[in-house]
């Protein structure tokens, strides 16, 4: 490959955020009135999944201090579905890998794949829940709100899919993924809400540099509403790739917390590449470069299909049994495909440009799916660059590697 130039570009995104998500937490726990619902020494189960949310240490701390200071109990219960491999200490790994453990939150951590059978949804699909969660005299759902990955309905990612999913754990979200969450997650919340003792929810609005914007805490019969609200105004934030069509698509890193399919194909645009189930979205891109997983993703690299090409180094860092346990629980094969392995991030990103002169590469690189503030592009994307008011910091140099053929970092 000839020498393939490139300049830094930087994206304007709104920055309005909260100055004290840990303020909001309290103060809206606390407005819910939700003391009068607590007997003295109530146990209270507070929700934590797998996702790199913004604060999430803090806030989840903040519930548990505001429970405390009702008077009650609280623990917290790993909510990720079949994350972690899957199993109890697996689970309990990841959250302290977050930075959520008993020490950090000065309670209990308590991790079980147990689950029990509630009810079932009209169409006959089972739905469980968290023994321990079940078992507590109250639950507090924390989630951040967003588009799925995977499908597309009025409400996605939030507060039910974190009951119907996440505290469902590994047969919990089996079923719901082999049912459709399209049409199933909504009604097995529903069906969660009328027979578990939930308490509140803490809903998570990030702004387009995945910081905390908002705060919503809710009552459970608030729960649908505030994840159909917010999910209108996440897809105003998410960021975007403002280029369209690509030749390369080069993606740093991926992994379960930066995504529930380590890419967020709503931003890289290839719902089709996992089920088929989705229209092909924007940029379309003729080929991706996936160069390596995430520390915090131990291993899961769910969502590697989605990329036509990877290096030898991200193929010897996979957990397949953790990447497995996931794919089969979603039952989206191509999701743990291999995409064709080259050995370094040299050979990977020249066997994507192929032939075509560098001076007309249309090219992208960016850290991952959730930071595109900045991005690397080729020279020839500069003209729509300037035209879209994208800053320039600096001017073009090579795409530099390594004496290994390993990418400068940022």
């Amino acid at each position: 490959m000839a020498v393939l130039n490139v300049v830094r570009v930087r994206q304007q995104f709104d920055r309005t955020r909260l100055q004290d998500p840990c303020g909001a937490v309290a103060a809206g726990l606390k407005r819910l009135g939700a003391a009068g619902t607590l007997r003295p020494g109530a146990r209270v189960a507070i929700t934590a999944g797998s996702r790199g949310i913004n604060n999430l240490v803090a806030m989840t701390r903040a519930a548990a201090d505001a429970v405390k200071a009702m008077g009650g109990q609280p623990f917290i219960v790993p909510s990720m579905g079949s994350h972690g491999g899957a199993t109890d200490e697996g689970q309990k790994n990841l959250l302290a890998e977050l930075g959520i453990s008993e020490a950090s939150m000065d309670c209990p951590v308590v991790s079980s794949m147990a689950v029990e059978e509630i009810g079932r949804t009209g169409n006959g699909t089972p739905v469980f829940l968290d023994e321990n969660a079940l078992r507590a005299d109250g639950i507090i759902v924390i989630n951040r709100v967003k588009p799925h990955t995977a499908f597309r309905g009025e409400v996605e990612s939030g507060l039910c899919k974190m009951l119907a999913v996440g505290l469902g754990k590994h047969r919990g979200a089996q079923q719901m993924h082999r049912a459709g969450l399209g049409p199933t997650l909504v009604e097995a919340a529903r069906l969660i809400l009328a027979r578990a003792p939930v308490l509140a929810g803490i809903a998570v609005l990030e702004n387009s540099l995945d910081e905390t914007a908002e705060i919503h805490v809710v009552p459970p019969d608030r729960f649908e509403e505030t994840d159909r609200e917010l999910l209108k105004r996440a897809w105003q934030a998410l960021p975007r790739i403002p280029f369209d069509p690509l030749d390369v698509l080069i993606v740093d890193e991926m992994g379960k917390n930066i995504s529930g399919t380590g890419m967020d194909n709503n931003v890289i645009g290839i719902g089709p590449r996992v089920g088929g189930k989705m229209e092909m979205g924007h940029p379309a891109v003729s080929a991706i470069v996936i160069l390596g997983l995430t520390p915090e993703t131990h291993g899961n690299a769910n969502g590697v299909g989605l990329a036509d090409i990877t290096t030898r180094r991200l193929v010897d860092s996979i957990d397949y049994k953790a990447t497995y346990t996931n794919v089969l629980t979603t039952r989206l094969w191509s999701a743990g495909r291999l995409p064709v392995i080259m050995e370094t991030d040299r050979e990977a990103i020249e066997v994507a440009v192929g032939d075509t002169p560098p001076g007309e590469v249309r090219c992208v690189r960016i850290k991952n799916t959730l930071h595109l503030e900045e991005m690397e592009i080729s020279e020839a994307l500069l003209p729509e660059a300037r035209k879209a008011g994208l800053t320039l910091a600096g001017g073009p140099r090579p795409l530099e590697f390594d004496e290994a053929g390993r990418i400068r970092p940022w």
